[in-house]
């Protein structure tokens, strides 16, 4: 039997939600055969291990399209060819906003193939199986006899304005604890953008500077001062982040009074 491949697994990290049920959106106006099964392969995949399925991204589609193209053009495979941008930078170009972006190429005759080349590939499988990843890209395209398959995933980092940020924080931090929240607050603000210290006239007694790809918890040592009980009232400011070379996080500063 003609068992013919190549595959190559790529993943990048700045540190250390539901499938998709419609039409695809990205550059074409239906997704392929060989599309569709991949995706729904990866996430019965995951399913079967208790992971949570990947969501469709259009952004990761745009991305994984263009490399897609660059490989069948060039009858070959590869993360980068001479004169393109970086997976990094071809993810945040076509729109994804992430703070771990991965990324598995291959080429063989069906999809079927492919699906199972990856899953028989340490790296391939990591990526597949990743529990920090939630969004996926998948394109396939055919030339030759050959399909050359782009298979882009990350974990999303939603695109949220800085009082978004800061409303998100103040519930999770009324929901954890007994801290009253005060109002938005420029003092929290200018906080966030300074490297220590704090701004306003009334001192905070604890100011937690952190960032996260994800809002959704508090880092420990906030925890563990609100636990106190020492702490009656807090101020929430978010702030642009620093750059970090393609990659999106928040930048959030919690200023803890008595």
């Amino acid at each position: 039997m003609n068992m013919k491949y190549r595959l190559i697994s790529l993943a990048l990290f700045f540190f250390c939600c539901a499938a998709w049920s419609g039409p695809m959106p990205g550059p074409s106006a239906r997704p392929t055969v060989s599309e569709q099964y991949l995706f729904s392969a990866a996430n019965a995949e995951r399913t079967q291990r208790g992971l949570r399925p990947l969501r469709w991204d259009g952004a990761l589609y745009r991305a994984a399209d263009g490399h897609a193209h660059e490989m069948a053009e060039r009858a070959s495979i590869s993360h980068q060819y001479p004169g393109e941008p970086e997976l990094a930078a071809r993810g945040r170009q076509a729109g994804a906003h992430f703070g771990l972006i991965s990324e598995n190429v291959a080429e063989a005759p069906s999809a079927v193939r492919i699906h199972d080349a990856w899953m028989n590939s340490t790296g391939h499988r990591e990526n597949l199986l990743d529990p920090r990843v939630d969004s996926v890209g998948i394109r396939v395209i055919s030339r030759e006899g050959e399909l050359y398959a782009v298979e882009d995933f990350d974990r999303s980092v939603m695109n949220l304005s800085l009082g978004e940020q800061e409303a998100a924080v103040g519930e999770l931090l009324q929901s954890t604890s007994s801290v009253a929240v005060l109002g938005p607050s420029e003092d929290a603000r200018r906080t966030c953008a300074m490297e220590t210290g704090y701004a306003g006239a009334r001192q905070p007694w604890f100011v937690m500077r952190y960032t996260a790809v994800d809002l959704a918890r508090l880092p420990d040592t906030l925890k563990q001062k609100l636990a106190s009980g020492k702490y009656h009232q807090a101020a929430v400011g978010a702030c642009t982040a620093a750059a970090t070379h393609y990659f999106s996080v928040y930048s959030i500063a919690v200023m803890l009074y008595p």
